[in-house]
Formats: C-alpha cells, sequence, structure tokens
C-alpha cells in the first residue's frame, strides 16, 4: 500500500504540473507514447485489430495495471531497504524523463513535472514506511499500539492519495481553460471556398437501416494515429514549412492559408489496418487548399518522387510526389463537414489525399513538407516493414445484417458500402449460399474518391444457416482480389463472406 500511494502522488503530481508545460511532459503520457513508438508493426495491427479506436485506452490500462505492480514491488523493497527502493524510483524517473524528452514537441524544461511528481512520491514512500506498523497481527489484550500505528497508516495513505488526485482533478480545469487550441478552434470561422463541393445528388445516401451514411459525422470519424495525448495547436503558432529539393523553400502560417483560393471536395479516408469487412473508415467533406499548388509554388527539382510530411509530435508520411501533383484533389485542410478540424483530427491543418492509404498521406497536426526521395528518406511507418507508397485496394463489405444474425422469415435486405478511390466503383455483386451472383443496386455516384452504398433483397429466404458474399468491380473493369491477404505490409484484400440464419 506505501508503494502504490507513493506511486499515485508520483504520477498525479506530475501530471497536475504539466498542465505548466507541454502536453506530452505527463510522465505516463509520454511513455506510452514511446512504447508505442518501439512496439513491433505486427503487434500494433494486433492491436489495432482487437481493440481498433479503443487501443489507446487499453495501452492506458495496461500502463496502469504494470504501475501497480511495480510500485507494489517498490514498496516491498522500501520495508527491507530504503536505498534500494529509492534506487529503484530513480530508474523509474530516468525512463520517464528519456520517455519525454524523446517526443519531438518536448524540450529540456519539460522534465520538470516528472521531477517534481518523483521528489513528492519517494517523500511519500519514506513517511508511509515510517509509519507501517512493527506487527501486523491482532493487538493483544489491553495493548492498543499496533492497531493506533495502523490507523495513523491507513489516515496518511489515503491523505497523500487523496492530495495527489485532487491536484490533478484541480488542474484540469485548469488545463481546459488554458487550451487554446480548442478555444480558437471554437472561435474560428472558416472562409468559403473558392470552389465548393457540389450539393450531394439524389439517392447518393440511400438510407437503408445499419449501414453508414454517406457523411461520416465528424465524432463518429474512425481515429488512429501514433498521438496517445492529441496535440493542442494554437493556429497563432502554427507555421508550415516546404522545402528539400527544390529551388524556393517557404513557410506559410495559419493567416496565409486563411487567405488562400480554399476548395471543397468530398472524400472516403482508409487505414490500412482496416480489415476485409472493418470498419476503420470514412467519408467527409473537407476543406483545405490544393497541395498540389503548394508544391508548385516551391518549384520541385527533377529526381524528387517523395514527399516526406511531418508531424508536430514527429510522426511521418512518406507521400509519392506524382500523387501530389497530378490532378486529384489532395488537401492541405482546414475544415471537415463544414467545421473547423476537431483536434483530435488534425486541428489546425491536416493532409488528406485520394487514393492512399492514411499512414503514407494523411498526416494530422502537419508542420513539414520535405521534397525528397524514396531512396533517401523513410518515414514512421516504413521503417517498421510497412509499404512505403499504400495504394488504397478496392474492397467492399456487408454491413446488415451483421455476422451471425438470426433473421425473421421473409424477405431480407442486404446492405454496405463499396470504395476504389481515385477510380470508382461500377457494379457490387452478392452471393447466397455460394449460389450465382446476383447484381445490386447501387446508391448515385458522387466521386471516384469516395464510397458507395449498394443494396439487395433476397426474397427467397428459407429457414437455416446461410452465408453472403459481396464483391465490387471499379470504373475500369477490373474485379475486387479474391485472395486473402492480412493488413501488413500494404493493406487487406479479400471477399467479405458473413454467416447468417433464418428462423
Amino acid at each position: 500500500m506505501a508503494g502504490v500511494s507513493s506511486a499515485i502522488v508520483l504520477f498525479t503530481t506530475a501530471h497536475a504540473v504539466s498542465t505548466f508545460y507541454a502536453t506530452a511532459s505527463a510522465p505516463l503520457v509520454a511513455l506510452g507514447s514511446a512504447i508505442i513508438d518501439f512496439t513491433p508493426g505486427w503487434l500494433k495491427d494486433l492491436a489495432i485489430n482487437i481493440f481498433g479506436t479503443n487501443d489507446k485506452l487499453f495501452l492506458f490500462g495496461v500502463l496502469s495495471v504494470a504501475a501497480v505492480l511495480f510500485a507494489a514491488l517498490i514498496g516491498r523493497f522500501a520495508r527491507r531497504s530504503m536505498a534500494a527502493a529509492t534506487i529503484a524510483v530513480l530508474i523509474l524517473a530516468a525512463v520517464l524523463g528519456v520517455a519525454v524528452l524523446s517526443r519531438s514537441a518536448t524540450s529540456l524544461q519539460d522534465i520538470v513535472p516528472t521531477l517534481i511528481g518523483t521528489v513528492l512520491g519517494l517523500g511519500t514512500l519514506k513517511m508511509l514506511v515510517a509509519l507501517v506498523p512493527d506487527s501486523i497481527l491482532p493487538p493483544e489484550e489491553g495493548s492498543a499500539a499496533p492497531a493506533i500505528s495502523r490507523r495513523r497508516f491507513m489516515f496518511a495513505a489515503a491523505g497523500s492519495v487523496a492530495v495527489g488526485l485532487l491536484a490533478a482533478g484541480s488542474t484540469q480545469a485548469l488545463r481546459g481553460a488554458r487550451n487554446v487550441a480548442e478555444m480558437a478552434r471554437s472561435a474560428l470561422g472558416l472562409p468559403p471556398a473558392k470552389m465548393k463541393a457540389a450539393p450531394l445528388p439524389s439517392g447518393a445516401d440511400m438510407n437503408i437501416p445499419g449501414v453508414s451514411s454517406f457523411l461520416t459525422p465528424s465524432k463518429d470519424f474512425y481515429r488512429i494515429d501514433t498521438a496517445l495525448s492529441v496535440p493542442k495547436i494554437d493556429p497563432q503558432q502554427w507555421t508550415l514549412r516546404i522545402h528539400g529539393m527544390v529551388e524556393e523553400e517557404y513557410s506559410l502560417n495559419f493567416s496565409d492559408l486563411l487567405g488562400m483560393d480554399l476548395v471543397e471536395h468530398y472524400l472516403t479516408l482508409t487505414c490500412v489496418s482496416n480489415p476485409v469487412g472493418g470498419d476503420l473508415i470514412g467519408n467527409a467533406k473537407w476543406l483545405g487548399y490544393p497541395l498540389r499548388d503548394l508544391l508548385a509554388r516551391a518549384k520541385p527539382l527533377q529526381g524528387a518522387d517523395m514527399v516526406l510530411s511531418t508531424s508536430i509530435d514527429g510522426f511521418s508520411a512518406s507521400t509519392p510526389l506524382e500523387i501530389l501533383t497530378d490532378n486529384r484533389q489532395a488537401l492541405l485542410a482546414i475544415g471537415m463537414n463544414d467545421e473547423p478540424l476537431p483536434l483530435e483530427h488534425g486541428f489546425p491543418a491536416r493532409m488528406v489525399v485520394p487514393g492512399l492509404y492514411g499512414y503514407v498521406s494523411a498526416t494530422k497536426w502537419v508542420v513539414d513538407l520535405e521534397v525528397t526521395r524514396f531512396q533517401d528518406k523513410t518515414a514512421y511507418w516504413t521503417t517498421r516493414g510497412w509499404s512505403a507508397k499504400g495504394p488504397i485496394k478496392m474492397s467492399s463489405r456487408i454491413e446488415t445484417p451483421r455476422s451471425f444474425a438470426k433473421l425473421p422469415s421473409g424477405p431480407i435486405v442486404f446492405g454496405g458500402t463499396a470504395w476504389s478511390q481515385h477510380v470508382g466503383i461500377s457494379k457490387v455483386e452478392i452471393s447466397i449460399d455460394g449460389g450465382p451472383w446476383q447484381e445490386a443496386t447501387l446508391s448515385t455516384d458522387v466521386s471516384v474518391d469516395t464510397w458507395r452504398q449498394w443494396r439487395y433483397e433476397w426474397k427467397g429466404a428459407a429457414p437455416g444457416n446461410h452465408t453472403a458474399t459481396v464483391r465490387a468491380t471499379n470504373s475500369q473493369g477490373e474485379l475486387q482480389s479474391e485472395i486473402t491477404a492480412a493488413p501488413a505490409p500494404n493493406g487487406s484484400s479479400g471477399w467479405h463472406r458473413l454467416q447468417f440464419s433464418v428462423e
């Protein structure tokens, strides 16, 4: 109990003090972020497949349990040797300090929260160990001393934890008040687009119960990134540097970006970790400035073939230069679904690129674009064994009914979505119980860069167990691959198949 109580004091007070420093100065956040960086790619992919967008919550849970166990062990050491326990705590503090300094958005001063938390945690440990009663047996008749010692220890431990939690809780409100990024986002009025997205045509959304709507609400849009704590950037302090193999290096700030000729575009984003039939995909209306125009101003040199984009938290992505400079609407986005970007989706600016998985294109909180070559530079995920270019594979999924659903007899409506970014979907087919392929009805096409919904009604449902399989064909006549492939190293493939039963 002494060890665990001391650890709570260490982490809660460090978290409280981190309010006045960089977000990544909170030691548990920094340690979690460092663990993400060093976790093997296959293990990250497994975590995403199992926990989806709750992967970071799971990591925090694992870290908390590990911290409790380690703290309890240190408490046992302290009972035997305070010197050994002190060394263990200092080793832990050194690890936390290194984790803080490993974050690209931190500096030497950002280890102050860890230092203060360590001092207070050690002080609490020494105090509580001194109060541990010599005997934990019931007091002898007529002697209340051991009971009084235990009571004094319990009061001291509870008081220490309460003070730590109170400090963390009180500064949480201050943290919210000091969140310049959120206040700036709330006050930001997006400028009108020079080229607005066309109104959605009739039939773009088939309104099938259980099927994703054509536009994904921002609050429901999937979030997969390496930022354990969302960067909070004051847009007045934000700059984007464009440099490398260019004739003219330059930088722009957020005011510059707001004054440019912005455009709107519907675009479906997909995570490379999305399994066949998965939900790590979403479609939104984006507002931003064409990346090809930003790069044209810099004038890339002959021989350059890649743009290395870097986030303020150190994440990087390798995007083929030719894709950022062709006729597709690759944007430096500032708006999402008619609102400023949410903080968790990259405020104040991020990249969105049609036809590429997010890990090589959709850099959030972007602050640097370096024109370079694939043979000279590697990005965050490519150094971990993933494909360097990441073109999105054509895919389709059944969203209703769900796997293993028990359905009443009568007509059954199947529905889902299909996508082949920057090529477009022309046909979706469904096979029931391995029978002939039947063509589904498609929603109205909006853009080659967005998904399309589909619908099929099966009227011959007999009682019993059944299977359904879906496949798509793109606008170039290519059939979706039947070959099953895992997400690593360049995206999943295969036909989505599910089982269900009719009563």
